[in-house]
């Protein structure tokens, strides 16, 4: 299926992926006082028993884990290098700055797009990745100012680690679309169990009790499980520069979302990053518009 996917098709199933990940920050919280490598290592498991199961009720066996190592230590450095660096960066810097460095990443995504054959980078895909950044600065500084300070250097560095393992994890995804996308529970897997570890070195153990493990279940199923298998096929066939313009949309929606839930407040700050990542994306995405619908990637 994936070879025929048009590009245009890639690109929105990339997009659910991002519309997925704004459900995060909401999904996390009611999950309760669970640790983060917990939480992590719990919601994988889910998508990696998942698709295990699967492979079994379709007769495929285990024939998706037979990859190249090149393919595996992609996929490990993607999914798992990803979390650790943020969490590490969580810890050693203030959430605000920290969170603002990671968001380099879609901006780094349509950058270095421009390294892949065939694709070009336009002045209209930074324009929209930069404005995309600006009102994510205003969603998360509630329009102050961000203070960044020689103290924190470790948990800004382990920031910037982050955004640059997805952003290259997602660019290099490109390069291996012979990869089928069910490989990714094979990832995800490890990443459980990867987090797993790095739970019972780092963190005390906190179970999840009566409704929070609903929200342990609806992260495994969304935003840390079919999230990843869709930004998978529109990594590999979609749009990379308007993927990596709308993804700036994710923190938007989480913060919609915690409004809406009664964990947060609107300003007219929320309304001018409305404008700005809606109006990045826009300018991210006139390549999609344009192209026909049936066009191939």
């Amino acid at each position: 299926m994936q070879n025929t996917v048009s590009r245009r098709r890639a690109t929105l199933i990339g997009f659910t992926a991002i519309l997925m990940w704004a459900a995060l920050a909401l999904l996390a919280t009611l999950a309760g006082p669970v640790p983060p490598f917990q939480l992590v290592a719990l919601a994988f498991a889910i998508p990696g028993v998942v698709s295990l199961v699967l492979w079994i009720v379709r007769g495929e066996g285990l024939r998706h884990l037979r990859q190249r190592p090149s393919v595996w230590v992609l996929g490990i450095y993607g999914l798992f290098g990803y979390h650790f660096a943020y969490f590490v960066a969580l810890r050693a810097a203030p959430p605000v700055e920290a969170g603002l460095i990671a968001y380099l990443s879609p901006l780094l995504i349509v950058v270095l797009s421009a390294l892949l054959p065939g694709e070009r980078l336009r002045w209209y895909h930074l324009a929209g990745a930069l404005a995309g950044l600006a009102g994510t600065a205003l969603v998360f500084t509630d329009g102050g100012r961000v203070a960044f300070k020689a103290e924190f250097a470790l948990g800004y560095a382990a920031a910037f680690a982050c955004a640059l393992i997805w952003s290259s994890y997602s660019v290099l995804s490109r390069r291996f679309g012979d990869v089928p996308t069910s490989a990714v529970g094979g990832f995800c897997s490890v990443t459980a169990i990867l987090a797993a570890i790095s739970h019972l070195v780092l963190e005390t153990t906190v179970w999840p009790s009566g409704g929070e493990w609903l929200a342990v279940l609806l992260l495994g199923i969304g935003p840390i499980g079919l999230a990843f298998f869709t930004w998978d096929v529109g990594m590999k066939h979609g749009d990379i520069q308007a993927l990596g313009g709308l993804f700036y949309v994710a923190p938007l929606g989480s913060t919609a979302l915690l409004i809406l839930f009664g964990k947060g407040e609107a300003s007219w700050i929320i309304g001018a990053a409305t404008l700005l990542i809606v109006g990045g994306a826009a300018l991210a995405t006139l390549d999609v518009l344009r192209r026909q619908p049936g066009s191939q990637p």
